[in-house]
């Protein structure tokens, strides 16, 4: 059986996990082709339709693999909420008995088009979890988008888990802040330095307290209201970490200053996943495609083939494989890397291949 064979088979049976019951012949015929473009993303590391269709298992012509591939990116049958969110559920399910920690961040993707997404952090890897695409630069989305993210994933996170979430200065607006409270959320965002804040009856611009701090030093101040709509009472951090050129301003509803920062910490692990969809894995910037909703439903096979490469990259240490696919007391290849790598192993030695859309090991 070759390479390209035994990887789709073993992806075209997990992905039938999420759906125990019978399936109709079209969903069928979805997945099918789906569990093709994971395997032909994985394989070529390409997003572009051409280099996909060279790995898939099938005797048809390459054109008619790619005209495959284009009608399903191409069918409004095909949906986040049917193909991807049950994945993303059944992972925040395996992840729900500790604390979730949640990332919501843009970056541009395709041809003139932005994606917002959600991810929750595990392993130290952002996995992705929602997103909406729209044609806007970066940090362009409203506020409004953005509720309406947090909403989504909020409905699939079991009830009574505990939920921090993190962003940069795009998500500090009031409403979206307000949305997170009554969710029951912790959260901790970058603020802006021109914001106005007001505590102990004093309205000031944030950029007061980065005039009165040095490297080193941490300013907290708990009870303010934030912004001209007085939002609060919340607590606003000031800290000018050693080696940082500027000071950072943090909005938080957490009760501790260092819990915050802690958290916030985890934020820039979303840097990862871009790189991994783009210039380091995948290259999806490069897929050549301008239309929100095709990108967006390539995006399902793109994120799904991340989890599953990021769950190799979890059983290496717990299986003992760290050793066999790379040097001894080395350990500067990230979980992606690593399972890239394995992947490669099991084919090369013959070994069943593991295929898994959620990481908890």
């Amino acid at each position: 059986m070759s390479d390209n064979l035994r990887r789709y088979r073993a992806i075209r049976e997990a992905l039938t996990q999420c759906y125990p019951g019978e399936m109709s012949g079209r969903m069928t015929q979805h997945l099918t082709t789906l569990a093709a473009l994971i395997r032909g993303i994985v394989g070529s590391r390409s997003s572009q339709m051409p280099s996909i269709a060279t790995k898939i298992p099938d005797q048809a012509k390459a054109e008619s693999r790619v005209k495959g591939l284009s009608r399903w990116l191409n069918n409004d049958a095909i949906k986040e909420e049917l193909y991807f969110l049950p994945y993303a559920e059944m992972l925040l399910n395996c992840l729900a008995l500790e604390t979730l920690v949640l990332v919501m961040d843009g970056s541009g993707i395709g041809r003139g088009c932005c994606v917002l997404m959600i991810h929750v952090i595990d392993k130290g890897r952002a996995l992705p979890l929602a997103w909406v695409v729209r044609q806007c630069p970066k940090g362009d989305c409203p506020e409004a988008l953005h509720i309406e993210l947090v909403a989504l994933v909020s409905d699939m996170i079991p009830k009574g888990t505990r939920v921090v979430f993190l962003g940069d200065g795009e998500f500090d607006g009031t409403d979206l802040q307000k949305t997170r409270h009554d969710a029951g959320w912790l959260y901790a965002c970058r603020t802006a330095k021109s914001t106005v804040a007001t505590w102990e009856d004093m309205t000031f611009h944030l950029d007061l307290l980065g005039s009165s701090i040095k490297r080193g030093m941490l300013i907290e101040l708990k009870e303010v209201r934030f912004t001209r709509d007085a939002y609060g009472p919340v607590m606003v951090l000031c800290c000018w970490a050693k080696g940082e050129t500027d000071p950072l301003y943090l909005v938080s509803n957490m009760s501790l200053a260092e819990e915050a920062i802690q958290y916030y910490k985890k934020r820039f692990r979303m840097e990862t996943f871009f790189s991994d969809q783009k210039s380091r894995g995948f290259n999806i910037q490069k897929s050549h495609l301008e239309d929100c909703q095709r990108l967006s439903r390539l995006l399902i096979a793109s994120c799904l083939a991340y989890i599953w490469i990021v769950y190799l990259g979890a059983l290496c240490p717990s299986g003992g494989w760290q050793h066999i696919i790379h040097r001894r007391h080395r350990g500067d290849l990230s979980l992606f890397r690593w399972g890239l790598q394995l992947l490669e192993h099991f084919l090369n030695e013959g070994l069943p291949i593991p295929v898994q859309f959620h990481v908890t090991i």
